[in-house]
């Protein structure tokens, strides 16, 4: 371990575990403020595609979290000669996965309009600098002991811009949007249809496209068949409904911005039963 490291923070117990290395508790040695830390095993970079990825990942999040609250924070980086360390937010959990399937049942409005808000002003902040971060799936969305939504893993992120579409398959088959399915270029908004996916999810327990492979939902995400089943969305107001067709809306020169979602009355509401303007 780093000395540089050890002479700022006090390192605790390993708390998880990664293709690169591990994450540790870890104590600021000046304020006692809690961290992770998170260190890589250079000997697991087997070639320069790996360190660049690994340099390419902490400069992004850097990039998305500047001034952003519900981005992952990098603090500090520190490198001896085995190892690169990232000292991060103490995020203890549960993810948004985990807190969905905690629940049991649909999700009560107002809860779920505080989560998308949350998550649409860490997107619309990245989306601001220029920064897609192309896997927004629930596993990705954190809490800090506060409850704060923190938004995670930048490893998939892409920054684009005038003149630079995104093009290549990444992100997770149920929350990926049909442009990156298709192999199409494409903008920032495929965070958005991802960001929708989510909310279906929280509010109808079941994503809205689902197959028995990869391929499967592929195909389904390709058809992009919005549904609202009676049976499970009966109690979910016209607002919340509304908003999620716009997020997940096929054509993307019609799917919201997150500057748009944010400005929905669905969202401006609470999640209340609104009437839509």
């Amino acid at each position: 371990m780093s000395e540089a490291l050890k002479a700022d923070y006090e390192i605790g117990a390993e708390i998880g575990r990664g293709r690169f290395g591990a994450v540790f508790h870890c104590y600021s040695v000046t304020s006692g403020e809690p961290f992770a830390v998170k260190t890589i095993d250079k000997t697991l970079l087997t070639d320069s595609t790996d360190r660049q990825l690994v340099d390419r990942e902490a400069k992004i999040t850097l990039l998305a979290a500047a001034g952003n609250p519900h981005v992952v924070q990098i603090y500090a980086v520190y490198e001896d000669d085995s190892s690169i360390h990232l000292v991060l937010d103490l995020l203890p959990g549960p993810d948004l996965f985990e807190r969905i399937s905690a629940v049991g049942s649909p999700m009560p409005e107002p809860e779920a309009a505080a989560i998308i808000a949350q998550l649409m002003e860490a997107l619309h902040a990245c989306h601001q600098r220029g920064v897609a971060h192309r896997d927004v799936k629930p596993d990705n969305v954190m809490f800090d002991s506060r409850g704060r939504l923190r938004l995670v893993d930048f490893g998939s992120a892409e920054c684009f811009g005038e003149g630079r579409p995104m093009r290549g398959v990444v992100g997770t088959p149920y929350y990926v949007a049909p442009e990156v399915v298709a192999g199409r270029e494409y903008g920032e908004k495929v965070d958005v249809w991802s960001a929708g996916v989510i909310l279906y999810m929280m509010l109808g327990g079941i994503p809205p496209f689902y197959g028995e492979t990869a391929v499967d939902i592929f195909e389904a995400v390709l058809r992009g068949n919005l549904r609202f089943p009676t049976r499970i969305f009966s109690s979910v107001s016209p607002a919340a409904k509304d908003l999620m067709r716009r997020m997940i809306c096929r054509d993307p020169s019609r799917r919201f911005s997150a500057d748009q979602v944010l400005r929905h009355s669905w969202i401006v509401g609470g999640g209340g039963a609104l009437h839509l303007t």
